[in-house]
């Protein structure tokens, strides 16, 4: 099922726990007279995230939605949620977001919800991606655009680009050159499932 094109700029959410590198991306490729959508909402489980701090600069709502220890998943997603329905958000980008959500959160969203991860999927899913590729041994990673399910890492592909790996490379060296393809990836996916040409 496609949600997209809409017919008029889409409303754009963005769940972010870190430095908002993707964020800037983002909010550079999608300003506020985008025809196919701005963002309108930062949301973060971290009260010191720079994402934040990137989201008040660009004057976009930005909101801490905290993540208890006791039943977070859960009290998150209930803030969340009705921050996205009372700012009538027609697509959820995740962004060095470091939680996983519930089936039933991403169920509501689904079609509609992206996120982007270092490496070739499905090659080295969850945490520390750069350093399973070199531990691995691979010549290639890179990154992938995809559409968020219930499991970690395993929704549909939208798109991928490739980085090679140097026999120099550090964990640190390998995430600064994927990064750089992921300013450029996720603009880009976003831009394809905006016009409808993936679902």
């Amino acid at each position: 099922m496609s949600y997209f094109p809409l017919g008029r700029p889409a409303r754009i959410a963005v769940m972010a726990s870190g430095r908002g590198s993707n964020l800037e991306a983002l909010l550079k490729a999608f300003p506020h007279d985008n025809p196919l959508g701005h963002i309108v909402l930062v949301i973060s489980d971290k009260r010191e995230a720079l994402a934040l701090q990137k989201a008040v600069e660009a004057q976009i709502e930005a909101e801490y939605v905290p993540w208890p220890k006791e039943r977070g998943r859960e009290q998150f997603e209930r803030v969340a949620g009705q921050l996205l329905h009372d700012h009538r958000i027609d697509l959820v980008l995740l962004a060095g977001f470091m939680r996983l959500l519930s089936p039933g959160f991403v169920q509501a969203w689904e079609g509609r919800i992206l996120n982007i991860h270092p490496s070739l999927l499905p090659q080295f899913p969850g945490l520390h991606a750069q350093r399973q590729a070199l531990e691995a041994g691979v010549s290639e990673t890179g990154c992938t655009v995809h559409f968020v399910d219930a499991g970690m890492d395993t929704g549909p592909i939208v798109l991928q680009r490739r980085v090679p790996v140097l026999p120099s490379d550090t964990e640190e060296t390998l995430a600064a050159r994927i990064l750089e393809q992921e300013h450029l990836a996720y603009p880009e996916a976003v831009r394809r499932v905006l016009k409808g040409e993936v679902s």
